[in-house]
């Protein structure tokens, strides 16, 4: 147990879900303690002592106030079952399990005079029973039953499921006394005992036998509900006020939208009947419709309900993210109530306008009445003939208070100063607090992090001083403060916060809440926080604001929030840390006496004023703080020596300037002067004294002797005769010149300094030195700025153009002379001066390479490079081409940077620079245009961890900078000492930066929740090469002009490896097209612990040996020679490598350890940057044993030869007959794909002539020409195939007197098929007879899945049970073997529900594409003849349905006459060779194109005319006189008989009753039209169409093939496998399609098949089946095979289409071909091989990678999708349930109980649960009901 203070500085921001608010660091403490027993679920406080209770899994607390531990005590584990009774005993109860005990309910019960109080505390364990403990010491027990009945079972055994509960005492028990008892809400677990109500009274007091504690009896009421599972009440608050008890519960809404609402439901406390129950459903407005908590308080005095609101996932109680605080005021809730009332007492559940208001609910046996009037008064709780329980149906609204997007949890409230302030926790561990106004709208003002990452419990407790709130999160109790005032040490911090608790009370100097000021109620004397215009007590102005530091004066302050004093009281002024002075208090305003001068404290240095503190305070309370800034008009000018003047007169403060005292002074006259220039001229600052300009030119150079002359003006001021001075400052030394004066009439004077030679020693072209005038002892301002500028030519100009760059008013020239040229000023030059500049002199030239593309900057460095960029422009060329200059990179006449330009070809020459008209000037050394080329690349694949060395071979590959040649790989940077990559080209020398780079896209990553390991979710995707991508580049290192070497960077897992380039300067090589193919990375290699049973202990080795090391791809990115492994501290030498092994040689004698903490050697392997510890290694001693005689050596060696020489006989004879068996597979596959290229251009033909008959056909589908059945015809089905009467469509057929009786029978059977212990039992049981069949098994199958249709999770739950069952069975026998067959009953309802859930799927994916596989084949076999008879076709997949023999047909166009249209005729193309009858169906499929099957007339209702002119008619048919009949066979009719010729018109007729032929009588039609029976005799004779029947007609017609075709057809003739090719090859895209469609994970796979795969994982992992093998294998049985098989078989079961016996043919061998993608043995062909194995031997394979990939990609998927796949079966349940017949199917279930009666009874009363449960009983009430069977009733 840990207890700790969060410091408020740590407290976090809310997050901006919740609008954001600043959390203050003094916002709050929070104290915590951790408790034992998470998930912690209840907290109670005892208001009377201060206690807190906690209840949590297996423990529960006492603790005091301060969260000190007091008791504890355990309460589980324990050995239970929530399918059992207690008391629990293992021999009884198989199913028990040592189990968590949840704490559901907490309360405190009050003691009532001698009686003690107690804690009553109910858990999950032993069906929810309830126990009391003391008060004082909660370890103590107070009561407990040792052997509880059924009606004591209190809470839900479930610890997902909700339970609350309230104490309550009543003073009208029998005989007038008291009773105190419980009323608890709980919800359905489905487990256990299922007919608890959802809400009962349970006795507490007294309690004495019979009667017993926490009972429910007879005369205490309960809530009985009809189908408890179906409105899945989740209970969240139960409270009292006045005389009612409110429950707060959500629910399905069966009225209405089956959605969950939020209701409210009430009771009379004093109602032992519940007579009064009446329920109000809720309406946030928002969406909001789930409660997750709720409070009981006040708003603007107003009894309200606050409750937090969710959005429910889709139609479920699934709490979202989406949340509201929502209120609900308990005067309009009971208006509410009492309006749903009267409605239902007096009205019938009308309103006004005869709209429905009440009903009754939760039973279909009562309605509302119409009672008088008075007895909604009369009986304000409910009598014994008023209507109950009552619902409203209008819903009591309101608008959200908060909306968030975090998961609010839980809510209470407080009134703080008239205001509510709510305070809300979320998922996040996040307490908010929320103004709630009295319109209900809200505002957040602060957060306090209580316990991050931990939701808050619902249970939010204030304690009894309202200081501070109990916090329940997972694992610990919370102690928050509701305000942190007291931290906001002063007003500012105060208000800031903006906390509705919080306010500055100004007289004590404090932040508290507003009834801890004294003075509150009084004006300014407590300032809230939570209005952002309040303003703390501020000095508005102050008079004066500056003054000088040498005078003392009054200083007023106004300030308009100054709080009123009593008489006796005052304030003091307190100036900096001076005494304090009292105040003078006028009004608003305060006047304070400034401190003496020498009290001040000093200025700070470099300043001319320091800033004094003047605060006003009340005691030692400080009410607010001003500054007063005191200023020295002597330091003004003492700070401004060259202008002392100008710098007094322009300053900000009142200071004055005297002239002849050469003072500033804030004196209004100077004292012993008349002149003073005053700061109130500072407008006209002329006054000053001062020299303003030099009149000659400021520019002076040196070596010269010059005379400078000054201008000055306002020097009238000055009477005395002092000498002026001029003073000139060159490097620290003050030059004096004499000065003649001369005055202008305009009181200006100049100044003419004597002639003086100026020098500096500095070595540069200007220096700036001051000058200024002195008179006397005085010295005169100077304007700022005012300098003279010294120059020196020759510094720093070393050549012509440098020279000539300095600006002409220099006048510096280049000048020739004897002893050299320079630069000097012209009048010093002694020679010549020069007009123009020597030619350019290019000293360096770098790089001397470049590509041809260009792009690489080139720096050419010299002399006489031009005086400005302009002058290079266009003047620079590299070998011949323009190069232009960079002018940010150009230095004047030494540096010129161009960009080279790109070259038509390789070229040769010097560089060349010309400037002006000047000769060019030209390099010494040339410069290289080259053409660098990768030529290899070693090795093109790596790790993904990096580290491998790549090796890049080429020419040239050294052009450019070398430091800018960069090998790129992915975001990540590439080690050095990572794998090399040798490049070989041409010209690699010439590359500045060669960089290898690689292109790489983020992966999403989801890993599975699943403790065997995680899953990497990749897909391959073409190479795309993107901007947007991030790149990893690494340097490459240049060799020679044909060779660098580039690192591969280091890429994560977490992203994939677009592509791969080399970047050498401007130009691109991608990897692929120098070596054809993708550089590849791959996962690191994974490499196992030498001694895995130990990782500790160490690998023993004999010396002389190899140590092999075992892993896995340790080649798939490593070659041998760069692999390394070290023992010790010495190596351990790489022999061999491959794919799962690495052997190395170690040293003879045992390395020493490179750890000082082991004395014996690890084995550790490198590569790359790979680096893999593997474990100890230590040798073997053998010194012990004794040495080998010769003898035996001898024997030994021989013995050896003898069997190796055995062996590898052996050896050679396999390999020959591998190879042979080799060489036959590879020469059947060559001949398959010789046969399928020659029938490649018929394939062609038939495709495009198929693909325009499906582009009609596709507009279609998708719309109203997709046929697909309706639910209840795909349920009926797929649930019973081949019942020609299935349950679904009929009726119960029942004598009426008896039906009432028998409906109630078989309701209380569906109430006991809702009992998973007697489901499981019936099952089982049926099982175990002998005379129970297989097809028995599947029916009852099917009729459980339609009782439980209305229930899917149920259903679900029972087969999930039942599959563990059967996982059990076969983990014993074979693992393998399971589910392979439809052997038992779970298997079926695997089946079914496979079916109901992919029911949508089928709808909106695999519909279409297997509605256009079934039409291209129907049209491609349409296409050729077909044999009436047997059903062979010539068009086929099928070999034992081809039509072999040669067939003479011909196509031909039959024009349908439409009624008396004659005009539009219907062309309809048949063959010559067609029956009547399938000339029939063929015009039917024209003419009823689109339309479902069903909704068609037979072919057999129908004649077919022939019709020629106006009076010729004639009817065709299969058989009449006309009929040829040879021997004993007649032959049927076909076009050809009759002679019809091509173009004939044609009509269909009703079948006239006289009509020939034999009316057929469908009982079940499901699409399937099989051929003509062979077996028909008439007069001894036997029908053919196109082919005889050799066969023996006892053969089912399935089976008919012969031996001498099966020959055949192993001898693959190939006239018959082209005919096949060519109908493979045509429909290969259909078949692609439907596979893809099924198979593909694009979308989501349905949530049925992730939860369903899910489950069988999880089984293998409890089962500790490691092989995924199996794995497989229950997943193909459970889905490909069990569902999509049957599908793909039969269309028939999701198409309203006909599927005839040629169509069948072709579905079964694409059937068989994805069973045969589904398993997992290598699919080989070999002579003997089926043909239709032969046709898919190329797909197969790739259909096989598909299978593989849909299973990897579910597995790897996310799991946790429980949660998903229940909300999908309760929507399923609510949509598809009124499709089914449950009567019939209750009836046909209960034949089965009938005919097993006793030994299901005998089954139930064997087992102890049942008995408990009552189950025989309650099945003999069923069958006395049912058939009024004698029972023991």
């Amino acid at each position: 147990m840990l207890v700790s203070m969060i410091p408020p500085s740590l407290l976090l921001l809310l997050p901006i879900l919740i609008p954001t608010v600043p959390l203050q660091a003094q916002d709050s403490s929070v104290q915590w303690v951790t408790l034992r027993g998470a998930p912690l679920s209840h907290l109670v406080l005892d208001a009377e002592t201060g206690l807190l209770y906690v209840g949590g899994m297996d423990h529960l607390h006492q603790l005091s106030s301060d969260l000190e531990l007091i008791s504890h005590v355990k309460t589980g584990p324990h050995l239970d079952s929530p399918n059992c009774l207690p008391p629990i005993a293992l021999k009884d109860c198989p199913s028990a399990r040592p189990t968590h005990n949840h704490n559901k309910l907490l309360l405190l019960e009050r003691g009532q005079g001698m009686e003690p109080g107690s804690m009553i505390a109910c858990g999950s364990l032993y069906q929810g029973i309830c126990e009391k403990r003391s008060l004082t010491n909660m370890s103590q027990l107070l009561y407990q039953s040792t052997n509880p009945v059924d009606t004591q079972f209190v809470a839900a055994n479930d610890p997902h499921v909700s339970t609350v509960g309230i104490v309550l005492t009543t003073g009208d028990g029998a005989g007038g006394e008291m009773l105190r008892f419980m009323l608890v809400g709980r919800g359905f677990t489905g487990m256990g005992l299922g007919d608890i109500p959802p809400i009962t009274a349970r006795r507490l007091y007294p309690a004495i036998l019979p009667q017993r504690a926490f009972a429910q009896e007879d005369e205490l009421g309960k809530l009985i509900i009809g189908s408890y599972s179906e409105y899945d009440m989740h209970f969240v608050k139960v409270v009292t006020f006045k005389d009612h008890v409110y429950f707060l519960f959500s629910r399905r809404d069966f009225r209405f939208k089956m959605e969950y609402r939020t209701y409210v439901s009430r009771l009379c406390i004093s109602d032992r009947n519940f007579y009064s129950y009446v329920e109000v459903p809720l309406l946030c407005h928002g969406g909001f419709n789930v409660a997750q908590g709720a409070w009981l308080g006040r708003l603007s005095g107003k009894p309200t309900l606050f409750i937090i609101m969710v959005a429910g996932w889709t139609s479920t109680s699934v709490a979202t993210d989406n949340s509201a605080l929502c209120v609900f005021g308990m005067a309009e809730l009971d208006a509410m109530m009492e309006q749903a009332r009267e409605s239902c007492y007096t009205k019938g559940g009308r309103g006004v306008k005869g709209q429905e208001e009440a009903y009754v609910v939760y039973t279909l046996s009562s309605n509302c009445l119409t009672l008088p009037q008075v007895s909604v008064s009369e009986y304000l709780c409910g009598w014994e003939h008023t209507p109950s329980p009552i619902g409203s149906i209008k819903p009591l609204p309101a608008i959200p208070t908060l909306t968030t997007t975090t998961q609010l949890t839980a809510v209470a409230t407080a009134t703080e100063a008239g205001h509510t302030v709510a305070f809300v926790g979320d998922r996040e561990g996040r307490l908010h607090k929320v103004l709630v106004r009295s319109n209900g709208s809200g505002e957040v003002f602060g957060s306090v992090l209580v316990d991050s990452g931990s939701a808050i419990k619902a249970d939010l407790l204030l304690d009894t001083n309202q200081q501070n709130l109990f916090v329940l999160t997972n694992s610990r109790v919370s102690k928050v403060a509701m305000s942190s005032c007291e931290w906001n040490a002063d007003c500012h911090s105060c208000l800031a916060t903006r906390d509705l608790y919080c306010g500055w009370c100004v007289l004590e100097g404090r932040c508290s809440r507003k009834d801890e000021c004294q003075r509150h109620i009084h004006a300014n004397h407590w300032i809230w926080s939570f209005n952002s215009s309040n303003q703390c007590v501020l000095v508005q102005s102050v008079q004066p604001a500056n003054q000088s530091k040498d005078e003392q004066t009054q200083v007023m302050l106004t300030l308009p929030q100054l709080p009123a004093l009593k008489v006796t009281e005052s304030l003091s002024c307190i100036f900096h840390h001076l005494p304090p002075q009292p105040a003078l208090i006028t009004g608003t305003s305060i006047n304070c006496q400034s401190p003496e001068p020498t009290l001040l404290p000093p200025l700070p240095t470099g300043s001319d004023h320091v800033i004094v503190s003047l605060s006003l305070t009340f005691g030692h309370v400080t009410i607010s703080t001003t500054n007063v800034t005191f200023y020295d008009c002597g330091a003004v000018s003492r700070l401004n020596q060259t202008s002392q003047c100008l710098a007094c007169v322009l300053s900000v403060w009142k200071c004055n300037w005297c002239p002849l005292d050469q003072q500033c002074t804030h004196h209004d006259q100077c004292s012993n002067e008349h002149t003073t220039l005053s700061h109130k001229d500072s407008t006209h600052p002329s006054q000053c004294p001062k020299v303003f300009g030099i009149q000659s030119s400021a520019l002076v150079p040196v070596g010269l002797t010059r005379s400078v002359v000054l201008k000055a003006h306002n020097l009238y001021i000055f009477q005395d005769d002092a000498p002026y001075v001029c003073v000139v400052k060159v490097e620290g030394v003050q030059i004096n010149l004499t000065v003649i004066v001369q005055k202008a009439n305009d009181d200006t004077y100049s100044f003419t300094c004597s002639p003086h030679q100026f020098q500096y020693a500095v070595s540069r072209l200007v220096y700036s030195a001051p000058i200024f005038l002195r008179r006397g002892a005085r010295r005169i301002d100077t304007l700022p700025g005012l300098q003279l500028h010294l120059y020196n030519c020759s510094a720093g100009q070393t050549d012509c153009s440098q020279c000539r760059a300095i600006p002409k008013e220099y006048g510096c020239v280049w000048c020739m002379v004897s002893s050299g040229p320079g630069c000097v000023y012209n009048q010093s030059c002694a020679g010549i001066p020069t007009d123009s500049c020597p030619a350019p002199q290019i000293i360096q030239v770098d790089p001397l390479s470049g590509p041809l593309e260009g792009g690489v900057l080139v720096t050419i460095s010299g002399s006489n490079l031009g005086m400005s960029n302009q002058d290079v422009m266009g003047g620079v060329t590299v070998a011949g081409v323009q190069c232009p200059p960079q002018p940010d990179q150009y230095k004047i006449s030494t540096r010129i940077v161009c960009t080279l330009q790109a070259s038509d070809r390789k070229r040769r020459g010097p560089v060349i620079v010309t400037v002006g008209t000047s000769r060019p000037g030209r390099s010494k050394s040339y410069f290289n245009y080259q053409d660098p080329h990768i030529l290899d690349v070693l090795p093109d694949k790596g790790p993904l961890s990096g580290g491998t060395r790549v090796t890049i071979k080429g020419q040239q590959l050294l052009t450019g900078q070398p430091s800018q040649l960069n090998v790129l790989m992915g975001t990540r940077p590439c080690y050095i000492g990572g794998r090399v990559i040798m490049v070989t080209g041409r010209n690699l020398d010439v590359v500045q930066q060669p960089i290898m780079s690689v292109w790489v896209e983020p992966v999403d990553v989801q890993r599975v929740r699943r403790r065997r390991r995680l899953a990497l979710l990749s897909t391959k995707h073409q190479l795309v090469f993107n901007g947007t991508m991030a790149t990893v580049s690494e340097h490459c290192s240049v060799l020679s002009s044909s060779q660098m070497t580039c690192l591969t960077p280091s890429v994560s897992p977490e992203v994939k490896v677009k592509g791969v380039w080399f970047q050498m300067d401007n130009v691109h090589v991608h990897y692929k097209s120098i070596k054809g193919k993708s550089f590849i990375y791959y996962p690191n290699p994974r490499f196992f612990p030498l001694n895995r049973e130990a990782l500790d202990a160490p690998y023993h080795f004999k010396a002389g040996g190899v140590i092999a090391v075992e892993g896995e791809g340790l080649t798939q990115a490593m070659s041998r020679q760069e692999v390394s492994a070290r023992l010790g501290d010495e190596e351990c030498e790489v022999k061999t490598l491959d794919s799962t092994h690495l052997y190395c040689e170690p040293p003879e004698v045992q390395p020493m350890s490179v750890y000082d903490s082991s004395h014996l050697p690890r084995l550790q392997v490198v590569m790359g940057n790979l680096q893999v510890d593997l474990g100890m290694v230590q040798y073997d001693s053998d010194s012990q044993l004794p040495p080998i005689p010769l003898a035996a050596q001898i024997g030994l060696g021989a013995g050896a030869a003898v069997v190796i020489l055995s062996v590898f006989i052996i050896i050679l004879m396999y390999r020959r007959k591998s190879k042979q068996a080799l060489r036959d597979y590879k020469k059947v596959l060559l001949q398959l794909e010789t046969l399928e290229i020659n029938v490649g251009d018929q394939c062609r033909k038939e495709f495009t002539d198929l693909m325009t008959e499906m582009t009609d056909l596709s507009s279609d589908v998708g719309g109203p020409g997709l046929p697909l059945l309706d639910y209840h015809t795909y349920a009926e089905r797929v649930f019973f195939p081949g019942h020609q009467a299935a349950p679904l469509s009929h009726q119960l057929d029942l004598p009426e007197s008896r039906r009432h009786t028998v409906e109630q029978g078989l309701q209380q059977l569906n109430n006991l098929l809702n009992n998973r212990l007697f489901l499981t039992r019936f099952i089982h049981t049926l099982e175990a007879q002998q005379g129970f069949s297989q097809r028995d098994r599947g029916y009852v199958a099917s009729l459980l899945t339609m009782v439980l249709h209305d229930k899917l999770e149920y259903f679900t739950e029972v087969m999930k049970c039942l599959l563990q069952d059967l996982v059990q069975q076969y983990v014993a026998k074979n693992a393998k073997l399971m589910l392979r067959r439809t052997e038992t009953v779970v298997e079926k309802m695997l089946t079914n529900w496979m079916s109901i859930c992919l029911y949508s799927f089928l709808k909106e994916v695999a519909g279409e594409p297997l509605y256009m596989l079934y039409r291209a084949i129907k049209y491609q076999v349409d296409k050729g003849p077909v044999d009436a008879v047997t059903g062979k076709a010539k068009r086929t997949l099928n070999d034992s349905h081809l039509l072999r023999e040669d067939i003479d047909y011909c196509a031909m166009t039959l024009l349908l006459k439409n009624g008396t249209d004659d005009n539009c005729p219907c062309p309809v193309k048949v063959l010559d060779t067609d029956t009547i009858t399938q000339v029939k169906d063929k015009i039917l499929d024209q003419v009823y194109r689109g339309v479902p099957f069903s909704q068609r007339p037979i072919a057999d209702s129908l004649d077919l005319e022939w019709r020629s002119g106006q009076a010729g008619h004639l009817t065709l048919s299969d058989d009449d006189v006309t009929a040829v009949i040879q021997d004993c066979w007649k032959r049927l009719n076909t076009l050809q008989h009759y002679k019809v010729p091509d173009g004939a018109t044609v009509a269909l007729v009703p079948r006239s009753k006289t009509s020939s032929g034999t009316q057929v009588n469908q009982v079940f039609q499901t699409g399937e039209k099989t051929p003509m029976l062979e077996n028909e005799e008439e007069e001894g004779l036997r029908l053919w169409h196109l082919v005889k029947s050799s066969e023996d007609l006892e053969i089912p017609k399935h089976r008919k093939s012969s031996m001498k075709e099966r020959e055949r057809a192993k001898a693959i003739p190939e006239i018959y496998l082209t005919r096949l090719l060519s109908m493979k090859g045509t429909l290969q895209k259909f078949v692609d399609d439907i596979f893809v469609a099924i198979l593909s994970t694009k979308r989501p796979p349905p949530i049925a098949v992730r939860f369903f795969f899910d489950f069988l994982d999880d089984m293998a992992e409890k089962h500790g089946i490691d092989d995924p093998e199996t794995v497989h294998i229950w997943k193909t049985n459970s889905l490909p095979l069990r569902f999509w098989v049957n599908i793909l078989k039969n269309p028939q079961f999701v198409l309203d289409v006909q599927v005839t016996d040629s169509i069948d043919a072709v579905l079964s061998v694409i059937a068989q071909t994805f069973i045969d993608a589904c398993t997992t043995s290598e699919h080989k062909v070999g002579r003997d091989s089926p043909v239709n194995k032969l046709l898919y031997a190329r797909e197969i394979p790739r259909y096989k990678q598909l299978v593989e990939r849909y299973y990897s990609d579910i597995h790897s998927a996310a799991s946790g999708c429980y949660q998903e796949m229940n909300s999908t079966l309760t929507e399923l349940s609510g949509s598809l349930a009124s499709e089914m017949n449950s009567l019939v199917a209750l009836h046909e279930l209960y034949k089965y109980v009938n005919k097993y009666y006793d030994q299901v009874i005998m089954s139930l009363e064997e087992d102890n649960c049942g008995q408990k449960m009552q189950l025989a009983y309650r099945l003999q009430q069923v069958a006395a009901l049912v058939e009024n069977k004698v029972t023991d009733l």
